[in-house]
């Protein structure tokens, strides 16, 4: 297990870190690394499942001695958000990030990473292959597409577990552990357009860019007051519209519904008369943007530039109505918790964006820590397209997991902080979706706890994992373990 990473501790970590980022592993593509990890298995003669969705258990027996201690799941999931920059020729369908790393951060050339969650796995591996380290019985449960509205926990036949006990290594900053989470889901809105054909020699057509910006996870960095690309540029364009005559021919942006989106494009056709009008309407918006944008996302820009016509734009009509479905639909912190301080209660991000011949299309990632809440924000989607001529549909719900108010697991996990760390670790809910929800559902009584190394900017370019933290996150680990072995 040689390679970049090699020399950064703990080397098992490390080692099977880039042996997991070896394969292509993004969201739907998660066959090449689900087959690594039955290879480990089958190296080390640890028996195993596999299901039919490429979701796959390990299993490790006991420590000598430590047979009566209670099962424990150490739990991570196998997918990645694959996102790049455009010089970059990485086939991420095909190939797994190109890591890097200074000693201390660990990233990926010009691409996002996939610590989120190739660490998890890449930890708990290094346990089953520790003949040294002093555990219960283990259950290493690796699962598919997590990303995409926890798919391989939703499908997973639970009766192939015993365990009562779950570690889930899927949190982002060390010293907190993550107790509950929201629940969420994904709203498709689909707008009808009607195209209709305008004369070259009466219009001009223009490429508007929304870029610069840093975007992010959608449920833990919704509250960082980031821009959304796809509704910065709906807002531009609607205003545009309302005031000059301008007819949108394509719009796009983002690719995944749970990433904040960082880029966003559009063409458009612009009548002759009204396009000085609208190139300086384009530097009035540009200056409004950093303005409102400030420190939160500095390096936003808007741009417009000649361009050469590719299709029929929308009838002034459609225009009008899809873009006022995309800049009325809500985007962002919708509550704050009334009970939690500084605690995103509901939330939704407006993800992807994209213009097909006859529809205009986009898809939302909704979350709340209130059941009732959610299906609201659903409501308000929903009426706003409805009423522009759409429809909507939804998808992908998982629940959200509720504060255990009696956790001996957690207990555990206090106890384990306070020996390798010398100090107390924050208890918290977060705002983003975690598994242990789908578990909780499918595991009775199940107690559960979710911890992690310093990430950050996870699901984007810059995304970057602590080497040191990751270290002491192992230690941790395997002193929880321990404890619960009844050493």
């Amino acid at each position: 297990m040689e390679g970049i990473l090699k020399g950064l501790k703990p080397e098992k970590v490390f080692g099977f870190f880039e042996y997991l980022s070896s394969v292509p592993h993004g969201s739907g593509n998660t066959g090449p690394i689900s087959e690594l990890c039955v290879k480990f298995a089958e190296e080390r003669g640890l028996r195993y499942y596999k299901d039919d969705v490429n979701n796959v258990i390990i299993y490790k027996p006991a420590t000598p001695g430590c047979e009566n201690a209670p099962t424990v799941i150490l739990q991570g999931h196998l997918d990645m958000v694959c996102t790049k920059t455009p010089d970059n020729d990485l086939d991420m369908a095909k190939e797994g990030p190109r890591l890097m790393t200074d000693g201390e951060w660990v990233w990926a050339d010009r691409s996002s990473l996939g610590g989120d969650n190739a660490i998890g796995v890449a930890t708990a591996m290094a346990i089953l292959d520790d003949d040294t380290a002093v555990h219960p019985a283990i259950e290493a449960l690796f699962t598919i597409d997590e990303e995409t509205s926890l798919v391989g926990a939703g499908k997973l036949d639970a009766s192939n577990l015993k365990g009562k006990m779950l570690i889930n290594l899927d949190s982002e900053e060390e010293g907190v552990f993550t107790v509950s989470c929201a629940g969420g889901m994904r709203c498709d809105s689909s707008i009808p357009v009607i195209r209709e054909a305008v004369s070259e020699e009466e219009y001009a057509c223009f490429e508007v860019k929304v870029g610069g910006l840093m975007g992010g996870h959608s449920g833990a960095d919704i509250n960082r007051g980031r821009g959304n690309a796809c509704k910065l540029l709906a807002r531009f364009l609607y205003e545009a519209q309302d005031a000059l005559d301008v007819r949108l021919a394509d719009i796009g942006g983002g690719d995944f519904d749970n990433v904040i989106p960082k880029t966003a494009r559009a063409r458009v056709a612009v009548k002759n008369g009204d396009c000085e009008q609208f190139v300086e309407l384009a530097k009035k918006y540009d200056v409004i943007f950093k303005n409102e944008l400030g420190p939160s996302d500095p390096g936003v820009a808007l741009t417009v530039t000649p361009a050469k016509s590719e299709n029929d734009p929308a009838s002034a009509g459609s225009t009008r109505t899809a873009l006022a479905a995309l800049f009325a639909t809500p985007n962002g912190i919708q509550k704050m918790s009334r009970t939690i301080a500084n605690f995103v209660q509901t939330s939704l991000n407006l993800g992807v964006l994209r213009m097909s011949e006859n529809f205009l299309t986009f898809s939302c990632s909704i979350r709340s820590s209130v059941y009732t809440e959610k299906y609201e924000t659903l409501s308000v989607v929903r009426a706003i397209v409805e009423a522009c001529g759409g429809t909507t549909a939804m998808r992908g719900e998982y629940p959200a997991w509720e504060y255990k108010e009696e956790s001996a697991l957690r207990e555990v996990a206090l106890e384990a902080y306070r020996r390798v760390y010398g100090g107390e670790a924050r208890v918290e809910g977060i705002h983003a979706g975690l598994e242990c929800g789908v578990f909780a559902e499918k595991i009775e009584g199940l107690d559960a706890i979710s911890f992690g190394p310093d990430l950050r900017d996870v699901h984007s370019v810059r995304e970057r994992l602590n080497a040191p933290s990751t270290a002491r996150m192992y230690e941790l680990v395997k002193e929880m373990l321990k404890i619960i072995a009844g050493k």
